[in-house]
């Protein structure tokens, strides 16, 4: 009975949501104020709709209602709860479902905490919002549909991919669905402002708080789906530039340009017309990632649709969407006012070359993940892996990371690049004094290493500098400092904490990416095994049983000149239903680097496949993304964001009201 309550849920809010895509947006055109309020309570009733059918659905999956085919598809009754749970999107229908509970809850938090927006752009930024979700509630109801019955219903269930089974899969998609999704609003005002023809700061204010949200879960996402692989897949990498990888990483590329493209228009009205574009694109990019993970064009863990159906769908949702914004755009953008002049050295300049930097490095990304596809699917087959970006993305992050310094000290307007260097002499001093201290303790190289540890320093100890300056750290008592910091905008504190935390990742890739020390062999119980200066003694290997699946567990006790370090207990696990072989890795870390242990197959004669890796500094990867995101959060709980533009008065609002009364009588 559930089920069929979910079904008529997403039917009524299909139905729903074609009434909010027309009725407010026509209601703004004539100025009726009866039809622009119904943009409100639909946007809020549209998401309670589609949470009921997720509910629905969960409910099928708790009780394993195995008459429902995804549920039979990837669930089973000795799965434990945690799975059955997340195994709601560890599929295509779920996992669709689960993005446009996101898409209107978004909707949904622009019409309840948005009520410093004028009446008539918040109509049609939720006519937008509804149009998108017009499309995906389509393509879900016709093409993949979670509520389908089969009859006989199974006694049980094929199991959900084994790779899903695990506590980082079950937070990592809703985070990065929330950045996917989240970018939708940033388009929807962006659509929103063109049908209006008003792009102004008020409106880039309120913009971006809604972006600042969805890059924040992105960056959260992508983290968490970068840990997962490091320690699910066993092969003792963080990242492999794969398509699946890449489609998250390019909104993130062009989300982090959007993020500061709206502050020129906030503080300067200025990049009005590009900031515009910005946010079409980004989401257009999110919309584009649907559709490779969607369409069966990549075969991964991932990509949970194979239908050519689903794929034709997709992509005539994404020629509608792309393609009607931007041709609203290139008829609209015309008519918008430029905004004010600016020197190219000057803070406004400064984030221009980082949003160029950006778009071009984002172009890069999508010619390498989307150029093999097009080509293979013309017949002509190629690879495009870490050769390709390490030689065409990587030079981009230098110039990126040197303007990430400098740009915060520079004034608006017009600044002299001197000036500003020289406030950055410590920095420059700090920098040689990392490399230095760095081609020491690794003996010389490589040098390319060496120089990215400088540019990380320069870029944390300049983040740090603009901070201090900001409170006169050292040139004030220490006790004003303490006061100027307290009074700071939490968006400046944010912003210290991002750049600084980006700072902190690049070590980590860097010291994971050119340090990292590898030994693959078949060894047996009794064996030694000296890696980087620690031995590792294979103790022993003994069968497990788990909830649901059959392992081998390695005993591995580690020493470093005697002394013991830790015991590791890699896996090779079994899961009996599908009967799947999945790598359980064995980590230990300090901090500074982690030991990290797998077991592959048996030899037959009592040897097993051991690898171990040696991972310096990889821990900081994760490190600085939740530095990252802490400082993203501090800087969406800045109370100029939460509060918006200002509430206009009751006089201003009844005299507007007269007027439009007057206008329409």
């Amino acid at each position: 009975m559930s089920a069929e309550l979910g079904q008529f849920a997403l039917i009524l809010a299909l139905l729903l949501s074609a009434v909010q895509s027309a009725v407010p947006m026509i209601g703004a055109a004539r100025g009726n104020r009866a039809w622009i309020a119904l943009a409100q309570p639909s946007a809020l009733l549209l998401f309670g709709l589609t949470i009921l059918a997720f509910g629905a659905l969960t409910q099928a999956f708790i009780v394993s209602d195995f008459s429902l085919s995804v549920v039979y598809q990837n669930s089973h009754s000795a799965k434990p709860m945690l799975y059955k749970v997340t195994g709601v999107w560890g599929n295509h229908e779920g996992s669709m479902l689960l993005w446009i509970v996101i898409l209107t809850g978004f909707g949904a938090a622009v019409a309840a905490f948005g009520q410093n927006l004028p009446p008539t752009l918040r109509a049609r930024v939720l006519s937008v919002q509804a149009m998108i979700t017009l499309g995906f509630l389509a393509f879900l109801i016709f093409t993949s549909n979670p509520f389908d019955r089969i009859f006989p219903a199974p006694l049980d269930g094929r199991d959900l991919n084994p790779l899903l089974q695990d506590p980082g899969l079950a937070f990592h998609p809703p985070m990065l669905y929330a950045g996917y999704v989240g970018f939708s609003i940033a388009f929807s005002f962006a659509v929103a402002a063109l049908i209006e023809g008003k792009v102004d700061a008020a409106w880039a204010r309120w913009v971006r708080p809604w972006t600042l949200a969805a890059w924040i879960t992105l960056t959260a996402g992508i983290a968490l789906g970068s840990w997962w692989a490091y320690y699910e897949l066993g092969w003792g990498g963080w990242w492999f530039w794969d398509p699946v990888e890449n489609v998250s990483f390019m909104p993130w590329l062009m989300g982090t340009a959007l993020l500061h493209s709206a502050i020129v228009v906030e503080k300067r009205d200025s990049l009005k017309v590009w900031t515009i574009l910005l946010a079409i694109l980004t989401f257009s990019l999110s919309l584009i990632g649907t559709f490779v993970v969607r369409s069966g064009l990549l075969t991964s863990v991932h990509a949970f649709a194979v239908d050519p159906e689903r794929g034709l769908f997709i992509l005539f949702l994404l020629a509608i969407a792309i393609g009607g914004s931007l041709l609203l755009f290139a008829v609209r953008a015309p008519t918008l006012t430029a905004g004010g002049l600016f020197s190219p050295i000057s803070r406004e300049g400064g984030l221009v070359l980082n949003n160029l930097l950006l778009t071009v490095a984002t172009s890069v990304v999508f010619v390498g993940t989307l150029g093999p596809l097009l080509l293979e699917a013309a017949g002509t087959k190629i690879s495009v892996g870490t050769p390709y970006y390490n030689a065409v993305f990587l030079p981009l992050m230098v110039p990126l990371v040197a303007v990430m310094a400098v740009g915060p000290l520079l004034p608006w307007k017009r600044a002299e690049l001197g000036a500003v260097l020289s406030r950055l002499k410590f920095a420059g001093l700090m920098t040689i004094i990392a490399m230095l201290a760095t081609a020491y303790l690794v003996e010389g190289g490589p040098v390319l290493a060496v120089a990215a540890i400088g540019f990380a320093a320069w870029l944390f100890v300049g983040a740090l500098i603009e901070w201090s300056e900001r409170i006169k750290l050292f040139r004030v008592p220490l006790g004003d400092s303490f006061k100027r910091m307290t009074k700071l905008p939490r968006a400046a504190h944010g912003m210290t904490l991002a750049h600084a935390g980006m700072a902190v990742a690049i070590v980590g890739m860097t010291g994971s990416a050119a340090w990292q020390v590898e030994d693959i062999r078949i060894a047996r119980p009794g064996d030694n095994i000296e890696v980087a200066g620690y031995n590792y003694f294979f103790e022993s290997m003994k069968p497990v049983q788990g909830p649901n699946y059959q392992a081998e567990q390695g005993n591995f006790i580690v020493t470093r000149d005697g002394e013991f370090v830790a015991r590791l207990t890699p896996e090779k696990r079994v899961y009996m239903v599908q009967n799947m072989p999945t790598t359980e890795a064995a980590i230990h870390t300090n901090g500074m680097r982690d030991l990290y242990m797998a077991v592959g197959d048996s030899d037959g004669r009592g040897g097993w496949t051991v690898r171990i890796y040696h991972e310096p500094l990889v821990p900081w990867i994760w490190a600085g993304c939740i530095i990252m995101v802490i400082g993203g959060t501090f800087s969406l709980s800045d109370r100029r964001l939460r509060v918006g533009a200002p509430v206009r008065s009751k006089r201003w609002q009844a005299k507007s009201g007269s007027g439009q009364a007057g206008a329409q009588a």
